[in-house]
């Protein structure tokens, strides 16, 4: 998807950020617009969920700027138009007692508003986006009865009760077998494709991020970003945020999307 055009959604400039006296993120400067599908790779402890965390303002940064929708970070309060999945989401108790659709409608709750009942528009709601990530079936099984690629497309359900512009997820598939890998990012794709949600994925999984994205943002101190075209030389990029010693085999997989029905 060309999305050049298409209005940015987040633009870093000059970004520095240190912790524990250690520069984790160097002079980082990229754009992100409207439309893209990012993923976010690089080698463990190069920074990547830094700065997933620094973006939504839950960790400081150093120097530089940060913008979202036009707004500097600092000034920044459209949080309803942002979901994030982190790396912790699937981790509670299998007998934690909400059933899927319970927890997706927690989705529907906004700030200042959390007395109110929902109405049946609001389970509408609810009930289309399990639909659209797959989960009708499991609808009312307890969600600690559920495999890893059922959670994980749980809490996408959840987050689009609010019909957000920008999602982040941070190694959202870590430890889920290769046919669930594949349901969840097809539906990401989907989503992307078919509705222009820019999204945000820290991955291992560089076979995807060539097959199904737009945009690669390489981390590893510095980051370097590139649109993922034919002629883009893969192995030269991956080398500078994994080293020399790097050696990247692509295997060919389905990308195609799919629509099975309306995004409420």
């Amino acid at each position: 998807m060309i999305t050049q055009n298409n209005p940015p959604v987040l633009e870093v400039k000059n970004l520095n950020i240190n912790r524990n006296a250690t520069t984790v993120i160097e002079n980082a400067t990229f754009t992100i617009n409207k439309g893209d599908y990012v993923g976010i790779v690089g080698p463990n402890g190069g920074g990547k969920t830094t700065l997933l965390r620094v973006i939504l303002n839950f960790l400081p940064y150093t120097q530089g700027s940060i913008q979202l929708f036009g707004t500097d970070l600092t000034k920044f309060s459209s949080w309803q138009k942002i979901a994030y999945i982190s790396q912790q989401a699937t981790n509670f108790e299998d007998q934690f007692p909400l059933t899927v659709r319970e927890l997706v409608s927690l989705g529907c709750i906004q700030k200042g508003h959390l007395g109110r009942k929902f109405t049946p528009k609001d389970w509408q709601t609810v009930d289309n986006n399990i639909e659209y990530m797959g989960l009708k079936d499991v609808a009312n099984r307890r969600i600690g009865q559920l495999s890893g690629g059922q959670k994980q497309r749980m809490f996408v359900a959840k987050a689009l009760t609010h019909k957000p512009e920008l999602i982040l997820l941070d190694e959202p598939i870590v430890g889920v077998d290769s046919d669930a890998q594949e349901k969840f990012y097809k539906k990401l794709s989907d989503l992307n494709i078919k509705y222009q949600t820019t999204i945000l994925i820290v991955t291992h999984d560089l076979a995807s991020v060539f097959c199904r994205m737009s945009k690669i943002l390489c981390i590893n101190k510095n980051i370097e970003i590139a649109n993922i075209t034919q002629d883009l030389d893969t192995t030269q990029l991956l080398k500078r945020a994994y080293g020399d010693h790097f050696h990247f085999v692509f295997h060919q997989h389905s990308c195609k999307g799919e629509f099975p029905h309306d995004h409420p």
